[in-house]
């Protein structure tokens, strides 16, 4: 059988929109042996009910002993605090799983960045994820699929998310594609594209 999750670093779970990737992502949280930390990027959003209906929807197929923390635009803190608080070896029963949901989410805050800011921030979350001593699972939109985006912002943001999925997976040590319903274990399937 193969390891579906890895004991430390990054683990992609990309796909389109309503393709399951949150429930795989959950799914594989759900095997880790320690504590796990769900780390929400999304706003708050109260005036939007579809979103409100969509954060319920994760909140009720969570085990109610995972922590669920909203960190919005401070991943990237969250992560390295809970880094402090992991003083275990991996796979014992102090190691923590994070899973971040979502990659997306968490860019469309720091849309506003220059290109260096930009690179800078990344720089810190390959860091961060560097550093974690559990897995780290990153949902992750994908974009680009259809139509190029009519605005700036919307070409900005599928290029800053497509550049940063390439460089996590570059650093990572699992990757899946969810669409249809269906995990993809790129890691297995898929071959590196050359630089």
């Amino acid at each position: 059988m193969v390891e579906l999750l890895p004991e430390r670093g990054a683990i992609l779970i990309s796909g389109p929109s309503r393709s399951g990737k949150s429930r795989w992502a959950e799914h594989l949280a759900s095997r880790w042996q320690g504590p796990v930390t769900y780390l929400a990027t999304g706003p708050a959003a109260d005036h939007d009910s579809d979103w409100q209906a969509r954060v319920r929807a994760h909140q009720l197929r969570r085990p109610p002993h995972w922590d669920c923390v909203e960190v919005g635009s401070e991943l990237i803190h969250h992560l390295e605090q809970l880094a402090g608080d992991g003083d275990g070896d991996v796979r014992d029963t102090s190691t923590p799983c994070v899973l971040i949901e979502s990659l997306g989410t968490w860019l469309a805050w720091h849309l506003d960045d220059s290109d260096e800011a930009w690179q800078r921030r990344c720089a810190q979350l390959l860091l961060a994820i560097e550093r974690f001593p559990g897995p780290v699972m990153i949902v992750v939109e994908e974009t680009g699929w259809g139509v190029v985006p009519p605005t700036a912002i919307g070409g900005l943001f599928r290029d800053r998310l497509g550049a940063l999925q390439q460089e996590l997976m570059q650093h990572g040590t699992g990757a899946w594609l969810v669409v249809a319903g269906r995990a993809l274990d790129l890691i297995r399937m898929g071959h590196a594209v050359p630089p």
